[in-house]
């Protein structure tokens, strides 16, 4: 047996070993896709807030806010704080036989910030499997008398079978086997919503739609319903009694600049409401589905029923105590409020370079700390730099906006320290998320490097990054 390698040791594994260890042990490919980038070719020493601090000395700006996971930004005092003190304290981790006062005080506490009677919560590990709790719940509620769920034409919900039947983004390019009865409309599209509720009526007039999921704002294509078919979508759900759950697992806990984005609509509550990524504070794995009173009792509320959904990290102590924390903190330092304060800062500002690159720059679009920047097709990509292309560039349809968006996300990195990602959905976009513990002077940080890259232009940009990925 070959030696084990140590906690200490991995501190001191230089990039070249962990390289030779993905390859062998968990993804050849995933090297040579994130080794395209500066920052696949690095090691971090530590991170706090909204910076990482590399093993060389560099500080890096990370405005991918851990792809909605670092609300509260890295090893947040306050969450740190509290996990170790259940450590410290030898606080019980988990036990079916013993009640949580975790899970009894996590639970009331989502009751509380929430509208209406969204009361009864559920706490499983990620938000793919909210996403299919929500879903199974919503099934349970009908009795199996129904076979059909809607989902939109842009939907990101997961990438587990059931959650990525429910999928329509193009990064889940492979015909997985499905859940049965799916069908989709056209994302905030009253009439295409219209038209498969009708596709699924029986003659007698009756629904054979069970629920109705989705993103009320999509973190994905940085798109949002309008209040008009929100409201319009709660009422049909209400006359057909349609389950409707909605899907904030990345939106959640301020980001858009409400606790949850569906709350800037008042009086609007789903029957379900999905939420993960920022729930754990940034160190917890943990999620939750919150559904309403009279929902969950019909669904589950029996003693034959009472453990027909269950897990066996349902519940953990420490994630829990952890999520405890992460909502404290969101509410304490309203993160909400911090949310809108950077939006406006990034919206105006994304929307200035757009007009000051109107060559290189589509649009921009977003809400509070989730906003996105597009890249115009430009020209088709000559055959010599496609065939140095990185992972499946090369035969990928999106591959000049991807190319480019790549490219101005290397650019950011290398030659200004400052991390950001891009988005798969329909469109393409350079997606600016910064955690909400980040100030108005990062932003500043992020719109001066993202002006001074795009002054480069798509040819430079493009040329550069080819560049990198030979010599890498």
């Amino acid at each position: 047996m070959s030696e084990l390698i140590t906690f200490d040791d991995c501190q001191g594994l230089e990039i070249t070993r962990i390289h030779e260890l993905y390859r062998a042990h968990v993804s050849r490919s995933q090297v040579d896709l994130i080794g395209s980038f500066g920052f696949g070719r690095d090691t971090v020493d530590h991170a706090e807030g909204a910076w990482i601090q590399l093993r060389d000395g560099r500080r890096i700006l990370d405005f991918t806010g851990g792809v909605g996971v670092l609300n509260h930004g890295h090893n947040h005092p306050r969450i740190l704080a509290v996990r170790e003190r259940f450590q410290r304290e030898q606080r019980m981790e988990v036990h079916k036989n013993f009640f949580s006062p975790y899970v009894a005080a996590l639970s009331h506490n989502l009751a509380a910030l929430l509208p209406g009677d969204l009361n009864v919560s559920y706490f499983p590990n990620s938000g793919a499997e909210a996403v299919e709790g929500a879903v199974k719940l919503a099934y349970k509620y009908h009795a199996g008398h129904r076979g059909t769920i809607l989902h939109s034409d842009i939907a990101f919900h997961g990438k587990l079978l059931g959650a990525g039947s429910l999928t329509a983004s193009p990064e889940i390019h492979f015909p997985f086997p499905e859940i049965p009865g799916t069908d989709s409309f056209g994302y905030g599209d009253l009439d295409s919503l219209t038209a498969a509720l009708e596709r699924h009526r029986g003659s007698d007039g009756t629904s054979d739609v069970y629920a109705v999921v989705l993103e009320p704002f999509s973190a994905s294509s940085l798109r949002e319903c309008s209040a008009r078919f929100l409201y319009e979508l709660r009422r049909i759900c209400t006359e057909l009694d349609i389950v409707l759950i909605f899907d904030e697992v990345y939106t959640g806990w301020g980001k858009t600049g409400e606790l949850f984005h569906f709350m800037r609509h008042p009086d609007l509550v789903p029957d379900v409401l999905a939420m993960s990524k920022s729930f754990g504070g940034g160190k917890a794995s943990i999620s939750a589905y919150t559904a309403r009173e009279a929902v969950f009792r019909r669904a589950y509320d029996n003693l034959a029923d009472a453990t027909l959904h269950s897990t066996t990290y349902y519940g953990f102590g420490e994630e829990t105590a952890t999520a405890l924390e992460a909502v404290a903190v969101a509410v304490d330092e309203d993160f909400p409020g911090r949310a809108r304060e950077l939006g406006e800062r990034l919206g105006a500002g994304l929307a200035d370079l757009a007009a000051r690159h109107p060559r290189l720059v589509a649009g921009t679009r977003g809400r509070g700390a989730l906003h996105g920047l597009f890249l115009r097709s430009g020209p088709r990509i000559p055959d010599r730099i496609r065939s140095a292309l990185p992972g499946g560039f090369a035969k990928d349809p999106q591959a000049v906006p991807k190319l480019l968006t790549a490219a101005v996300v290397a650019a950011l990195y290398r030659d200004h320290g400052v991390l950001t990602f891009f988005g798969s959905n329909r469109e393409i976009a350079l997606i600016a998320s910064p955690p909400l513990v980040a100030g108005t002077k990062d932003v500043d940080l992020f719109l001066t490097a993202l002006d001074e890259v795009l002054d480069q232009g798509a040819g430079r940009l493009l040329a550069g990054f080819v560049k990198e990925k030979v010599s890498s």
